[in-house]
């Protein structure tokens, strides 16, 4: 039976986070990126060829990118609906993150003769880290009370920041100083970063499996309930009508997550792409977003009790869209560095402060898997429609610049919602107040 505050399991359930940022660190924001970059562009172009058909590489990036979160929207409530029937929560949450460790392990063999396998792995290891995050959000509200939730949530961030630090630490050692690891100064550091990143993911998620319970449940999976996750989707959404809060929130965090999604994908192609900046100028900047976020989470968390969760979020988003017109006209990589510093501040904050609101606002329910299938679906399809968009709009525009004016807008209508947010009282509100005048 699982017990809410067992800080065990609530150690090993941030662990997970601790297993699968190292993907998030290195595979979407450090090297594979600069390697990307590398491999796909020459002294005269930067299109490609793939499948016969001719892209822009940053653009190719994008789409690839809103491919693998695209499947996810597509399949996730039907796995969340199969785990909460079923009780196979744990065993999803397992199947997407070896299928990512493995499809990470896969990018080693990734070279400018090898773009196809590049693309495919990088798109699997995206479907599988998206993938084992539904069900990882899932245990949230299982294994903390409501007034836990926030704390506990940025744990995880806060975990993962370290732990995917660490092994970044290693990584830039052994593509800076090849020497001192019996390596080559070519691309088999790069690669072998791949490599760690899919044995470090798969390895430390161990911790995970083997605390975090089995369900009590136990049944059989037919053809009357394979579908049912798609029919639990559509339950939440009528559900939310009568939980207009909820409902807000989600529109809100539909249009700023799009947003921070998007530049978190992007940020070190634009530092490559438009400023030209070199590879240890994006390892300092890095390093200063991992080490900035894991105190951002925790002061999001901390001035969320102060103030209140929506408020908070109100700021963050506020500062993002400074960072957006800031980013806009960027002209040096000292600037690119001094804006990661409030990046950092908020990156962490507003994804554990956004995950644990969430989690607040649901109704009492068992079937957390669906309502959160419903949350990363939210998250997932803004985040497709982002990636979509900045590729197209550098397309159409040929630089980055316009797509992060456009991701700034975007930036301007969540926070909009959300300030509309502040003034629409929860239905426990206003059942008070009717109490209160009776």
């Amino acid at each position: 039976m699982l017990i809410k505050s067992d800080k065990k399991v609530v150690n090993a359930w941030a662990m997970y986070d601790w297993a699968n940022s190292v993907y998030s660190l290195t595979i979407t924001s450090a090297i594979f990126p600069v390697y990307y970059n590398a491999v796909t562009s020459s002294a005269t172009s930067d299109k490609v060829y793939i499948f016969g058909m001719e892209f822009v590489n940053t653009a190719l990036y994008s789409y690839a990118i809103s491919v693998a979160f695209l499947v996810v929207a597509l399949i996730s409530p039907l796995l969340s609906g199969i785990a909460d029937y079923s009780g196979r929560k744990k065993t999803f949450m397992q199947f997407f993150c070896y299928m990512g460790s493995l499809a990470c392990i896969g990018l080693f063999f990734f070279n400018k003769n090898t773009l196809e396998l590049g693309i495919i792995c990088s798109i699997i290891a995206c479907i599988g880290y998206a993938g084992s995050i539904v069900f990882y959000n899932a245990y949230l509200p299982e294994i903390a009370p409501l007034q836990e939730q926030d704390a506990v949530s940025a744990k995880g961030f806060s975990y993962g920041y370290i732990g995917s630090t660490i092994l970044l630490v290693i990584n830039l050692a052994m593509i800076q100083f090849p020497g001192l690891f019996g390596l080559e100064n070519n691309d088999m550091p790069a690669r072998l970063s791949f490599l760690s990143v899919g044995l470090w993911w798969a390895g430390f998620a161990q911790i995970t499996f083997a605390r975090l319970p089995k369900s009590t449940i136990d049944k059989s999976v037919t053809k009357h309930v394979f579908f049912n996750g798609y029919k639990e989707l559509l339950k939440v959404w009528n559900e939310l009508k009568s939980l207009p809060r909820l409902q807000r929130f989600l529109l809100a965090f539909f249009f700023y997550n799009m947003s921070v999604q998007t530049i978190m994908y992007v940020a070190t192609l634009f530092g490559t792409k438009e400023l030209h900046m070199q590879d240890a100028q994006l390892i300092a900047t890095i390093f200063i977003i991992q080490l900035v976020a894991i105190g951002g989470a925790y002061i999001f968390a901390w001035l969320s009790s102060k103030v209140g969760n929506i408020q908070t979020l109100i700021l963050a988003v506020m500062i993002w869209i400074g960072i957006g017109t800031c980013a806009y006209f960027l002209q040096t990589s000292l600037q690119f560095m001094a804006l990661a510093f409030f990046v950092g501040l908020v990156m962490g904050g507003i994804q554990a402060l956004s995950r644990s609101t969430y989690s607040k606002l649901l109704p009492a329910t068992k079937d957390t898997a669906s309502y959160f299938s419903f949350y990363d679906v939210t998250e997932k399809i803004s985040l497709v429609i982002g990636t979509f968009l900045y590729g197209y709009i550098e397309v159409i525009s040929g630089s980055m610049r316009g797509s992060i004016l456009f991701i700034t807008m975007i930036f301007i209508v969540g926070l909009l919602l959300l300030v509309r947010l502040v003034k629409i009282p929860s239905l426990q509100a206003l059942s008070r107040v009717m109490n209160s005048n009776n």
